[in-house]
């Protein structure tokens, strides 16, 4: 039997971290022959809360779950930590602007990023799911030297998938159909779902959808504004997308890239992809070496369009950069 995989998830006893846990214990993600440790971290006021997640975990009687480890401490949670999930947030309230939340979540990425440098395994791959999460894996990359920066993720597969399948239902196809979409930018209402390089059926989606005021109008507002509106009509946020997003995003980076397809991730622009300034943790279109190692996919042709999406939501970034400057 293989070694454990040992997973770290924090804001465990949140619905996002609720509904992902379940699958990574049952082997769907990293494996039906890869035995997995799981360390679920919370806030001290939360973490008794984590008692019944166990006994859950336990009762399932899952084959490949070999420990569980509850804790409060960020330098537990990331002890010999192969994988970290920072999934854990304080999520925006009424009349909270973005800078808020920035400002309200910063010192905790800070502080688990610190620990990650100190306490993780060597090949330690860090995905950040808590909003506002580009700019929250900037904070955690920054503070943890040690670790390669192509080593920090941040989440931008929830808006690939919705974005497949406002694709696929306005074209009458499955989802399966649509391949190539890429979310540049900015996890906010700033990204880009670029329909320009996306195919149904192997045909560019501007060819299969002809009516390009939907495309510019309703279908990219659409998926920039998805978050909000799940929470308009379900009186809560989209915790099992999210976390079937998380799995999603995990599962790419293990298996290498099929043909000339690619999926969006948040990763780290060295200042030499699509005029994107250094430093910035921006969405790209990715392909993965199967082996958690990753590559941007280059040449692609942008038109004036898609250049002017993605000046806008690199100067959030930007400007998110410089309201937590004190931090990196």
């Amino acid at each position: 039997m293989k070694s454990p995989v040992t997973v770290a998830v924090t804001g465990g006893a949140g619905q996002v971290a609720y509904s992902l846990l379940f699958q990574v214990a049952n082997g769907s993600v990293f494996g039906n022959d890869q035995p997995v440790n799981l360390i679920i971290k919370e806030v001290p006021q939360f973490v008794g809360t984590l008692e019944g997640v166990r006994m859950e975990l336990e009762d399932c009687a899952f084959p490949l779950l070999n420990k569980i480890t509850l804790t409060d401490s960020d330098t537990e949670a990331f002890d010999g930590a192969n994988w970290a999930l920072l999934v854990g947030a304080t999520p925006r309230g009424p009349g909270m602007e973005r800078k808020d939340l920035l400002l309200m979540n910063a010192a905790s990425f800070r502080d688990q990023g610190t620990a990650i440098d100190k306490t993780a395994a060597s090949d330690i791959r860090v995905v950040v799911v808590g909003n506002p999460c580009n700019t929250n894996c900037l904070i955690a990359m920054h503070h943890a030297p040690d670790v390669p920066r192509t080593r920090f993720t941040a989440l931008t597969r929830l808006d690939q998938n919705r974005s497949r399948a406002a694709l696929a239902i306005k074209a009458g196809r499955p989802v399966s159909a649509v391949e190539r979409m890429t979310i540049w930018g900015n996890h906010s209402s700033t990204q880009f779902p670029d329909f320009e390089h996306a195919v149904i059926d192997g045909k560019p989606v501007p060819e299969v959808i002809s009516d390009r005021n939907w495309l510019e109008n309703t279908f990219v507002e659409a998926v920039q504004k998805r978050g909000a509106a799940i929470i308009a009509a379900r009186g809560k946020s989209s915790a099992a997308s999210a976390a079937n997003a998380v799995l999603d995003h995990v599962r790419s980076m293990l298996e290498q890239t099929d043909g000339d397809n690619w999926y969006s991730m948040g990763v780290v622009s060295d200042g030499n992809n699509y005029g994107i300034a250094d430093g910035l943790i921006f969405s790209f279109p990715c392909r993965t070496d199967g082996k958690g190692e990753w590559s941007i996919v280059e040449g692609l042709s942008l038109s004036d369009y898609a250049k002017k999406k993605l000046e806008t939501t690199q100067f959030e970034l930007i400007g998110e950069r410089e309201d937590v400057k004190e931090l990196l």
